[in-house]
């Protein structure tokens, strides 16, 4: 795939998260365009691998323009950036007690701040996020009405 088809693919999965839920995740967009297996990335977040790139099936060249394109186009489109922690899934209180502990999840081999910073940052379309919002409150007003009126 050239990086001109790359590109568009990048663009388009950004902007249908986008229209979907308000915002876009990279780790989403890489699933969407085929370079992360949603296997791989389960066994990621339940600790299995140690770190995401491990199991992306393009190089870090590819998945370097991957992310690039990503912020280029949440730039384009005035998408707001919102670095978010991911943890991993299904970790299991020592004593049964108290908190379950924290364990963050690692994107790169090199654990380079900047790097794990880019690939954790969701872009979020602030105008979707309130049409969503206000399409979810007159839902849920409408299905109250209706369940009014049947009793």
């Amino acid at each position: 795939m050239t990086d001109r088809e790359l590109t568009g693919k990048v663009h388009s999965a950004v902007y249908h998260q986008c229209q979907r839920r308000g915002y876009a995740a990279p780790v989403d967009v890489l699933m969407e365009i085929g370079v992360l297996p949603k296997e791989k990335y389960e066994d990621w977040r339940r600790g299995r691998i140690d770190y995401l790139e491990r199991v992306c099936t393009v190089n870090l060249r590819k998945l370097s323009f991957i992310m690039r394109e990503i912020r280029a186009y949440a730039q384009k489109s005035s998408l707001k950036p919102s670095v978010t922690v991911y943890k991993q899934w299904a970790v299991k209180k020592e004593s049964g007690q108290g908190h379950k502990p924290v364990i963050r999840l690692r994107f790169s081999k090199s654990g380079d701040p900047d790097i794990e910073r880019r690939y954790s940052t969701h872009f979020v379309d602030t105008k979707k996020i309130a049409e969503l919002k206000a399409q979810r409150i007159t839902e849920a007003a409408t299905n109250a009405a209706e369940s009014a009126a049947e009793n």
